[in-house]
């Protein structure tokens, strides 16, 4: 039986979930450049491979070792195919037939498959009027920001958008199956390696079979530099954070970073490449926050209270 989890996240959950959401919001500019040299399937397992060897190393040198339970490897096995091996591969394979906008909005539905899946499967994470208003307003504001045009790709390339929403499920089971990690007294560190060894071992022979990386030509240094930065940081940093997000605030929670992603994304475009700002990233933005607001519930309570304060009779 796992440890029962805070509905409500507090500084400290909100801080992580914002350092979390750029390092993720920044993978999608290094996933486009390391695909300059890098095939989808070869991507991953580099992406993967790179990163639990960051990890590894950085349990030896706190003097860690990762756990030597055959139950708890079945477990990473597990979990490295929900969340990484799986999706990655579904993700990978629709985008290369829809746009990525509409990826993207396909993705941000991982939250609503979150709440159903954690509403079916936990005592301490059910299905609120708040959760289900606040995930619709995030998925809106999501699909606000990236624009009416991937919408009307809507009905077109059904296998690829099921594979999206596959994908999607995918992340939110794995969400809520990395909750039992904490139960078994393994640290978020070692999740995040211990998936992360399964998803590579998972990755090699389809890289293999279906990319043959050695015919490959050599890779252009902006790609094995951006490699370099999803695997350290947007994988290997961002597991870290992202297990520690769901040991402590649950896996719904931890799957609302799918809505916030598309911000930092926008914003470091606006400030890095000079793109600007439209009005609808503003209406996205401000949707997402409703959003996240009504999940979380104390800003409209507080807001209640200062109302029934004023509407209180002086004496």
């Amino acid at each position: 039986m796992s440890a029962m989890i805070q509905q409500r996240m507090g500084p400290r959950e909100w801080l992580v979930f914002g350092v979390l959401s750029v390092v993720w919001g920044g993978s999608f500019f290094f996933i486009e450049i390391s695909l300059r040299s890098f095939p989808p399937l070869t991507l991953v397992l580099l992406r993967a491979s790179i990163s639990a060897a960051a990890l590894i190393m950085f349990l030896g040198l706190s003097g860690r070792n990762l756990p030597a339970s055959p139950r708890i490897w079945l477990a990473f096995l597990l979990l490295g195919a929900l969340n990484i091996a799986l999706p990655f591969v579904l993700v990978a394979w629709g985008q290369t037939h829809i746009p990525i906008g509409l990826a993207s909005i396909l993705n941000a539905t991982t939250p609503l498959w979150g709440v159903v899946v954690a509403h079916a499967f936990t005592a301490d994470e059910k299905a609120t009027p708040g959760k289900i208003v606040g995930v619709l307003s995030g998925i809106a504001g999501v699909a606000m920001m990236i624009g009416g045009d991937a919408l009307a790709e809507l009905g077109d390339n059904l296998l690829a958008q099921i594979a999206c929403v596959a994908a999607a499920l995918s992340y939110a089971l794995a969400g809520v199956y990395g909750r039992r990690f904490k139960a078994m007294g393994v640290a978020p560190v070692e999740v995040a390696a211990g998936q992360l060894i399964a998803a590579a071992a998972i990755m090699l022979p389809l890289a293999m079979i279906f990319d043959t990386p050695w015919r490959l030509p050599a890779p252009l240094f902006q790609s094995v530099a951006a490699m370099a930065c999803l695997a350290l940081v947007s994988t290997a940093f961002a597991y870290i954070l992202y297990f520690r997000l769901i040991e402590t605030a649950g896996a719904t929670n931890a799957l609302l970073v799918t809505f916030v992603i598309p911000i930092p994304a926008i914003l470091l475009g606006t400030f890095l490449l000079g793109e600007a700002l439209e009005p609808k990233h503003y209406a996205g933005m401000a949707l997402i926050g409703i959003g996240l607001a009504a999940i979380d519930g104390r800003p409209f309570g507080w807001l209640r209270r200062a109302r029934a304060s004023t509407a209180a009779p002086q004496g």
